[in-house]
């Protein structure tokens, strides 16, 4: 377990664990609050812990133990692709989703991933500047991706180097 102290512009702190089974119950009512039609359910959440090994799921709970949210990542080679990464609406705005994009990437870098990449809406401007905030950058846009209502998305690439940690 590590303890995050968020940076000068968040004012949340969290703590930040692997993701545990007893987590997924809660993390299916998140996601229907957050993805609606799109939302995993627990049993979706079952089957990808059992199935992927190979992903990292991190959760950051909050000082009062509520999970604030949570992040997913999944490396093959040398390219990690960021699952993703989802703040509970009351934990919103406070830093959380930097602290738990920072863990990716520091993920990532610790398992020799050259890069990161992500897809977001296009119309998730919030999403989009968390992403530029962290120095990812568009690299194509995938048309119509989002069903229903055809949105685009847009794929964002992080390049790291040796010496990102």
């Amino acid at each position: 377990m590590t303890v995050v102290e968020p940076d000068v512009h968040a004012v949340e702190q969290v703590t930040l664990r692997d993701l545990e089974w007893t987590d997924l119950a809660h993390l299916a009512e998140l996601e229907q609050h957050l993805f609606a039609s799109d939302a995993w359910s627990e049993q979706t959440w079952w089957a990808e812990l059992a199935g992927r090994p190979r992903r990292d799921y991190v959760v950051a709970t909050a000082t009062d133990g509520a999970i604030a949210g949570y992040a997913g990542l999944d490396v093959a080679g040398d390219v990690a692709d960021v699952m993703t990464v989802a703040v509970a609406p009351t934990h919103q705005g406070n830093g959380v989703g930097r602290v738990l994009l920072a863990e990716l990437v520091r993920r990532a870098t610790e398992r020799r991933a050259e890069a990161v990449l992500l897809e977001v809406r296009a119309d998730n401007h919030a999403a989009r500047r968390l992403y530029e905030r962290a120095g990812f950058e568009v690299i194509s846009v995938r048309r119509r991706y989002y069903q229903p209502g055809d949105v685009d998305a847009l794929v964002m690439r992080l390049l790291l180097t040796k010496g990102d940690a």
